[in-house]
């Protein structure tokens, strides 16, 4: 299998060029990313728990999608890409805002992300593949934040912090 080439951008999102996906985790090297939310038309978030297999993050209850977008590849078709890949589902996202986080990870790595966050409304099932995902479920925001504050170990680090201008937005 191919090594994962990321990019690496400056806080300004320029690319600055490319590092291995386990070399960027490692340094803490900020690079490209995205995150998706899809909710359903009664506004229950689609959430993801991160396959046992993952190098970091495993097991975690995340955002319904994230990933980094290949060399070249417009994020909107990572976006796309990576729904597909991830959770099975087709559907249209809109962009609302970027960011930059850096959070230390359980096993010593580092996520130092320029995130690019998409939203999508979509009542489809998923069809997640078993090798990125555990499991999945629908969960009201309030549910959602409520669990996150009586649960923190539970979900991602991109998620705590993801969340809350996710919801600003959408108020």
């Amino acid at each position: 299998m191919e090594e994962e080439l990321l990019i690496l951008v400056d806080e300004n999102d320029n690319e600055q060029g490319t590092m291995d996906k386990i070399s960027v985790h490692k340094t803490g090297a900020l690079h490209r990313a995205f995150s998706v939310f899809i909710f359903t038309t009664e506004f229950k978030l689609l959430l993801q728990q991160r396959s046992d297999n993952k190098y970091h993050s495993a097991g975690l209850w995340s955002n319904t999608c994230c990933g980094h977008p290949r060399q070249g590849e417009r994020i909107i078709d990572a976006v796309k890409r990576r729904l597909k890949e991830e959770m099975g589902l087709e559907c249209d996202t809109v962009f609302v805002f970027s960011f930059i986080y850096r959070a230390e990870l359980n096993n010593g790595l580092i996520e130092h992300e320029y995130d690019h966050v998409y939203l999508g409304v979509s009542n489809s099932l998923p069809v997640p593949n078993a090798d990125e995902v555990k499991d999945w479920k629908h969960i009201t925001l309030a549910g959602l934040r409520a669990d996150i504050d009586n649960n923190p170990g539970h979900y991602t680090e991109w998620l705590k912090i993801c969340l809350p201008k996710v919801v600003n937005f959408m108020e």
